[in-house]
């Protein structure tokens, strides 16, 4: 693996008018974003349950995909440095409700943890990194997101050096009874051993919002050569609101959610579930 690693950051005039701090604080912020994102060859494989191992329909059928190199961040996005992407910037959470979430369940909003995000909050966030390094930044591709959990698509049900999923040593263990699940939390993002790739939490953490609109018939039509998702999304019929995929595992549904498999959430939800990480061209 390498990384990429970008020196002499200039950090743009999105941050004019803020506080010499907080312009120092995001500099820092950036430079750290920008350094963790690990090169990803590009190759074949096989998308979608090579293994059988989800009976959903979300993931069937298997698939040929061919993608060119990339880079994707090798951390999720923390809570702290989301906080401070929206201080600087003057961002303001797509979700009206989000300081009453934060006040009814400050242990989740916890600086080290994985980000509390919408769809539109992760995409943002990600654009503005390029903006300030002059690159695109975006959220990876359901395909760059899948190929780079089963560490440049081997095989793997989870997103571990081999594969497997092994409680409280590859990934969070699950919690032991219902109630205590309601108040079970994330890991701050490389708690536990990376994949083969040196990417963490991609399964067993937070569930990743990816580029790709959801269509559920998608697997059957997408293109061999970086497919992108369809075009036009699936609209939720009683909000009205676009699908976006997710991806990979999260803490409060160990035995049907840590695994790379695919599903949908319209593009506003946030929830205490969800997160992403930042994927970048090799160009």
């Amino acid at each position: 693996m390498h990384y990429l690693v970008f020196s002499s950051l200039v950090v743009t005039s999105a941050l004019s008018g803020c506080s010499l701090y907080y312009e120092s604080q995001a500099k820092d912020m950036v430079q750290r974003q920008m350094d963790a994102m690990v090169f990803v060859e590009g190759g074949e494989f096989m998308m979608g349950n090579p293994g059988g191992w989800d009976g959903s329909k979300d993931s069937w059928p298997p698939h040929k995909v061919v993608l060119d190199d990339f880079y994707i961040q090798k951390y999720e996005v923390t809570q702290g440095d989301f906080e401070l992407f929206m201080a600087v910037t003057g961002y303001e959470h797509s979700n009206s409700s989000y300081e009453s979430l934060k006040d009814h369940s400050p242990d989740r909003f916890q600086s080290s943890f994985p980000a509390v995000v919408s769809w539109k909050d992760a995409s943002n966030f990600c654009e503005w990194l390029g903006s300030q390094t002059g690159r695109a930044v975006e959220l990876p591709t359901e395909a760059q997101w899948e190929y780079a959990a089963r560490s440049g698509g081997k095989p793997f049900r989870y997103a571990t050096e081999n594969g497997d999923a092994k409680e409280g040593v590859t990934m969070a263990a699950r919690p032991s009874q219902y109630r205590r699940q309601k108040k079970s939390l994330p890991q701050p993002p490389g708690s536990y051993p990376p994949n083969l790739l040196g990417l963490y939490d991609m399964s067993g953490n937070a569930a990743e919002w990816v580029r790709d609109y959801y269509h559920a018939d998608y697997y059957e039509r997408s293109p061999v050569y970086n497919p992108k998702g369809p075009e036009s999304p699936m609209i939720e019929s009683w909000s009205n609101e676009p699908f976006r995929v997710l991806r990979g595992g999260d803490f409060k549904d160990f035995s049907g959610n840590t695994t790379v498999t695919r599903r949908k959430a319209i593009q506003r939800v946030t929830n205490e579930t969800t997160g992403f990480r930042c994927s970048l061209a090799d160009n």
